[in-house]
């Protein structure tokens, strides 16, 4: 399919210029905007179709339960993407200024330090999962056929560790240079191989949670050769060029980038872990209301994961777009990217949360149908809450990624920290020990869960304090 006839591109092009003839975006900006953000919404479609499938496949071969021991799972390899999404942060940004003040040799230290970063930290988690699954899972279960289906998920899972790290980062250093579309064929490309492998395993082999495992390990394995042999080579086959190489012989210890990237990017690995390690509460409160409802909740969170995916786009469009203009000192220019991929980014997740309302019920039948189960009714409920709550976290995700660019990342901490353990918690609990709130304890959880990111992280970008701090990361400042 051709650029130019790209379904996705298209939309957001008609979006966008829709929001231009309110003067609410610029022309210039809503193209800059969509060809960063159309590939990787791509990418990310692609990802969480694949864990819909991986989810959809286990339901129709094993059934709820196989699909609740997965959700049990899913904290854990959650923690495996809010490393490597922090650390990706820190090097987005620093690639992004670097490449706005034209520093290109620096470019590749970035890269060397960040892959040196995440593997130090990834692989002591990777062993983890792999000694510890049984007594992982049943922290959250006392269900065994749960817990031993989500450990036989977490074990294999955990190979795949330090290979989904260094892809994000493999990801966000192409992104951060104004290369969107190899990340988008690497990464998408690596999520139809997976599924293709998990069909295969799954019914072919008849491996159950143990073949979707499996092959999220080897696809993850393949996309982080091809990003490797294209950033040494410069090049990849069926890409061609590529916008950057970096040399692996040369030298991975920079004690300055290192302490950028940490700086920059662990108030964002925190961020990212709140989210993590909340889930192990909400799991274990929805698990009180049986394997039925916790079914539910996970069909539900994986068509939230799929309105999300434009939140991927926009929040690093807005770290490139953000990053590359105060790179070249322009902060006025950072703030209006800034406010534009904001107003962008709501006006598309409108439209798909409307959407999806709209189909529902045959969307979740897509996962499970057994009318004796009750699982069906629940899950709509749910998809209805999330589709009014994605809206607010698309907005966070976009300011957010604004800021990241800035190296002003505590404040999305923040606000993630009071919306996940000030509401949605507490509230996911009232829903597990109050009859009389029952299913709206959860509807509610899921707005708390994003509301007040919104609003701590909208409320940082107006105050600009973030000008300042952009200023202790810029290429010049990186000399001193």
């Amino acid at each position: 399919m051709g650029l130019a006839k790209n379904p996705i591109r298209l939309l957001l092009l008609g979006i966008g210029a829709a929001l231009a003839r309110l003067h609410l975006v610029a022309p210039e900006r809503v193209h800059e905007t969509t060809d960063l953000a159309w590939p990787r919404i791509v990418t990310g479609l692609a990802r969480m179709s694949k864990s819909v499938v991986d989810v959809a496949m286990v339901g129709i071969a094993v059934g709820p339960t196989a699909i609740a021991g997965m959700g049990f799972a899913g904290p854990y390899w959650g923690m495996t993407f809010a490393i490597g999404g922090g650390m990706a942060a820190g090097t987005i940004a620093l690639v992004s200024q670097r490449y706005g003040a034209e520093a290109y040799d620096g470019l590749g230290q970035v890269v060397r330090s960040s892959a040196l970063l995440v593997t130090v930290v990834g692989v002591p988690v990777a062993a983890l999962f792999w000694v510890a699954p049984v007594e992982l899972i049943g922290l959250l279960s006392d269900d065994p056929a749960a817990v031993a289906y989500g450990a036989d998920y977490l074990r294999i899972l955990s190979l795949g560790v330090p290979f989904a790290i260094l892809n994000q980062i493999g990801s966000r250093v192409f992104v951060g240079v104004d290369d969107a579309w190899t990340p988008m064929v690497v990464r998408s490309g690596g999520a139809v191989t997976n599924a293709a492998l998990n069909a295969v395993l799954v019914f072919g082999f008849d491996m159950g949670v143990a073949g979707a495992a499996l092959g999220t390990v080897v696809a993850s394995v393949l996309v982080t050769a091809a990003f490797a042999i294209g950033l040494t080579a410069g090049r990849l086959p069926g890409i061609g060029a590529l916008p950057m190489t970096v040399d692996p012989a040369s030298r991975y210890v920079d004690r300055g980038t290192l302490a950028d990237l940490v700086s920059i990017g662990l108030p964002v690995v925190g961020r990212n872990s709140v989210w993590t390690v909340a889930r192990f509460p909400i799991l274990a409160f929805v698990g009180l209301l049986g394997p039925n409802v916790v079914a539910a909740y996970v069909i539900s969170r994986r068509i939230w994961g799929l309105m999300n995916t434009p939140g991927w786009g926009f929040g690093l469009a807005a770290s490139s777009l953000v990053g590359q203009a105060l790179g070249g000192d322009h902060e006025d220019g950072a703030a209006t990217y800034g406010r534009e991929i904001t107003y962008f980014t709501t006006a598309t997740y409108l439209l798909a949360a409307a959407v999806v309302a709209l189909f529902a019920e045959p969307i979740v039948r897509g996962f499970v149908d057994d009318p004796a189960s009750g699982t069906v009714p629940v899950a709509v409920g749910l998809v209805y809450a999330a589709c009014v709550a994605v809206v607010p976290q698309g907005v966070g995700q976009s300011v957010a990624g604004a800021l990241d660019s800035t190296g002003d990342t505590r404040w999305p901490f923040y606000g993630r920290v009071v919306g996940m353990f000030g509401f949605a918690i507490p509230l996911t609990y009232l829903a597990a020990t109050v009859p009389s709130l029952g299913l709206w304890g959860l509807y509610l959880a899921f707005l708390g869960e994003s509301l007040p990111t919104a609003l701590v992280t909208v409320h940082r970008f107006r105050s600009g304090r973030w000008r300042a701090i952009s200023r202790t990361y810029r290429p010049g400042a990186a000399d001193d």
